[in-house]
């Protein structure tokens, strides 16, 4: 089958988010063919290019959401009157106030507003400089001033108004895309989105003009992200980018025909924003257990006085925690020596990591064995790659337990790492962890330095628990996090998604123009050309009797 793999600021540049993931999809369902649809965030990421595409990719087509295009449109007056009247039927959803009675009823005018502005661009051939418009913004200005509106909503001034106008354009930019016609987006048989958001608004669109079947996979949950990141706008600007963002988050998780977290935590999210229950399968991440195999065979290799903590330092990983933990631990245990390997997550992981060994040094004066040696701190901050530290692997092969002290955390990929190696673990008890242990580890309360110290003592005194539960970690990890029990998850839910919802196709004869039922056979799936040069698809328009789309050469093509 084709499939459509729809990526925001991911697959295939090579600083995408889940690009490995998505490659790996990509190149495990060999037996697929695949178009990539990729919206990129910045023109940094656009330069670095692409990772090399395994020949299953066919076409690969880019769009840039981190700039300003004029699509050089002058509306006319009935085109103009059509956005006033769709753009102004959206802000009025966004300031509906809270009610359980309207929900679908506004859903619905949500949606009914999307698609009629997407039904717009696709007959007007562009959308951008109406959505920067003086219309967008007054439209904004009357919905906030609307009885009833909400208090934060209410309060929005014009500098507000001018950024949630902003803000929308950028999100809508794949509304005026030329994606979706019978050659795009309408050619396939499938929609992945591999993220929620502007990612799986193709999706929906394919699924309006074409009936194209739509998958959402979330291993983050957009709509967490999007709360977690705009906390530096005012709250009028807050409240009415939350509400857009719930309501898309809605419209994607009503419309999709199977929606794939990557975990439990981030299923509560969709099911909180009216995912139904019935459409989910979590499906976890599959991470590459080989590069981590001879460590976790071997685990009398590791120091059993010394704690690892491995990550991306950044404030939320919250090793001001795990330093003053390890303080009460050298009490009880003096020693045990504490190595924090990772690199800093920007300019602000930087500057955390700077005060990170403020702290250090003065909880841990530099310790010497008598009057005239050379003192050694029991804190080493270091990066993998170092000699010492050539690998990932070295890194949680250099201890004997492995610590995760966070307080905000997704799907915790290190501590997965740490199972493959088959490491005993203490973690805090955030976002997915207790998920991924399944009771292979110690879990404590986040923000806890006694309870995180007690737990890491407990194992540092008893060698065989650790063995026991680093041994059922790694076996837990081989059966539930593989790259293999992905691909072989996600090709059950293609076949299924298919079977449930086939794209209905017409196909025409060129000379007489009437429709030839049975066009397009079942062997139209595999490679090679079945089907004569005569017929042409039509994948709208009414009902057909082809179940997919003639299968092309599988010549790579790029469009931007």
């Amino acid at each position: 089958m084709r499939i459509g793999l729809l990526t925001e600021g991911g697959y295939p540049y090579v600083s995408g988010d889940a690009r490995l993931w998505c490659d790996r999809l990509v190149r495990g369902l060999d037996q697929h063919e695949f178009d990539i649809y990729a919206l990129s965030r910045s023109r940094r990421q656009e330069d670095e290019g692409w990772v090399t595409l395994p020949p299953q990719v066919s076409r690969v087509r880019t769009a840039p959401l981190w700039t300003v295009e004029d699509d050089g449109i002058a509306h006319g007056r009935r085109a103009r009157r059509r956005f006033a009247e769709h753009y102004g039927e959206l802000a009025a959803v966004l300031c509906t106030g809270p009610s359980e009675e309207a929900s679908a009823a506004e859903a619905d005018r949500f949606g009914s507003a999307l698609y009629g502005l997407a039904e717009l661009a696709r007959d007007e051939g562009g959308l951008s400089g109406a959505l920067r418009s003086e219309t967008a913004v007054r439209a904004l200005e009357r919905a906030c001033r609307t009885p009833g509106a909400p208090r934060a909503a209410r309060a929005a001034r014009v500098p507000d108004l001018l950024a949630v106008a902003a803000h929308l354009e950028r999100a809508l930019r794949p509304l005026a895309l030329d994606w979706y016609e019978d050659d795009g987006l309408g050619s396939v048989d499938l929609c992945h989105a591999t993220s929620g958001g502007p990612a799986a608004l193709p999706g929906l669109l394919a699924r309006h003009f074409s009936g194209v079947p739509l998958l959402v996979t979330e291993y983050g949950v957009q709509l967490r992200t999007h709360h977690l990141s705009a906390t530096e706008a005012s709250p009028s600007v807050r409240a009415l980018l939350a509400a857009f963002h719930g309501r898309l988050a809605a419209e994607v998780y009503a419309r999709a025909a199977v929606i794939t977290p990557g975990n439990a935590h981030a299923r509560r999210w969709q099911e909180r924003c009216g995912a139904d229950r019935d459409k989910i399968r979590t499906v976890y991440p599959g991470m590459d257990a080989t590069r981590f195999a001879e460590i976790g065979e071997s685990p009398e290799c590791a120091d059993p006085d010394t704690l690892t903590w491995v990550g991306r330092v950044e404030p939320t990983k919250d090793l001001i925690s795990l330093l003053h933990a390890f303080a009460e631990i050298r009490k009880e245990e003096p020693k045990t020596r504490l190595r924090i390997i990772g690199v800093p997550a920007g300019s602000e992981g930087a500057a955390y990591l700077g005060h990170c060994k403020a702290l250090a040094a003065q909880l841990f004066p530099d310790e010497a064995d008598g009057l005239h040696a050379v003192g050694d701190n029991p804190v080493s901050f270091e990066e993998i790659g170092a000699p010492d530290i050539p690998s990932p692997a070295e890194a949680y092969a250099s201890g004997a337990v492995t610590v995760l002290s966070s307080v905000v955390e997704g799907f915790p990929i290190s501590l997965v790492e740490s199972m493959f190696c088959g490491r005993a673990t203490v973690s805090t008890d955030v976002g997915a962890v207790v998920e991924v242990i399944g009771g292979t580890g110690l879990v404590v309360p986040p923000r806890n330095p006694r309870a995180l110290a007690e737990a890491c003592v407990a194992l540092l005194r008893d060698p065989e628990r650790r063995a026991r539960l680093g041994a059922a970690a790694r076996a837990r990890a081989l059966e539930l996090f593989t790259v293999e029990q992905n691909i072989t998850a996600f090709h059950g839910i293609y076949l299924e998604i298919v079977s449930r919802h086939p794209v209905r196709r017409v196909v025409l004869d060129d000379t007489t123009g009437e429709p030839r039922p049975f066009a397009v056979p079942a062997e139209a799936h595999m490679p090679g050309r079945w089907t004569g040069p005569s017929a042409r698809v039509v994948a709208r328009g009414g009902p057909g009797w082809a179940a997919g789309p003639p299968v092309r050469a599988n010549t790579p093509e790029v469009a931007r």
